[in-house]
């Protein structure tokens, strides 16, 4: 009984089944060098000749005004930048430039009760954003980019504001960084 064990064990690595073990390894191996890198796929396409790029604060021009908002996009936008590229971030004449001002920051019912009351409502923010690439002008364009939260209309927006305000800035962000330099 014994020996039958043991042929067993040494038929695995009979020249026939050589190939595949060491096809294993080698993807082991491959996959374990990858691990060990910092390399992260964002999807961007942007020239090798492309090193920098200038982010504007973005103004709140929209009819109701949140004191901290235009800070928070700005830098939401340029994080995002900066962590998902090889762009220098410099203040002005960049090589991609980024401009353009809040247009619009809004609240407003979504869902209606039988009772004729809410019970959603919405936190939406309209930005406006010119792009601009000085290497390929192709790729410059004009457009506005809108994002909302709901929330429990039986909230205050004070209470949930600030946390929906980062959420929404983190995906104006991503859409902006995606028009930009995500050519897909």
């Amino acid at each position: 009984m014994e020996s039958k064990v043991n042929q067993r064990q040494i038929s695995i690595f009979t020249p026939k089944r050589l190939p595949t073990l060491i096809g294993w390894f080698v993807a082991l191996f491959i996959f374990g060098s990858f691990q060990s890198c910092s390399y992260s796929f964002t999807g961007a396409s942007i020239s090798p000749s492309v090193k920098s790029i200038s982010i504007s604060y973005l103004p709140n021009n929209a009819l109701l005004v949140q004191p901290t908002l235009s800070r928070k996009l700005t830098e939401a936008i340029r994080d995002k930048f900066t962590n998902q590229s090889n762009l220098s971030l410099v203040s002005s004449k960049g090589d991609l430039n980024i401009e353009g001002e809040i247009t619009g920051y809004t609240t407003e019912p979504v869902a209606i009760s039988g009772e004729q009351q809410s019970q959603l409502q919405r936190l939406k923010i309209t930005v406006n954003i010119r792009f601009t690439n000085t290497q390929d002008s192709k790729q410059d364009f004009e457009t506005s980019f809108s994002r909302f939260y709901d929330y429990d209309a039986q909230k205050r927006l004070a209470d949930v504001e600030e946390t929906l305000i980062d959420l929404i800035n983190e995906e104006l962000a991503q859409d902006i960084f995606n028009k930009a330099v995500v050519n897909w």
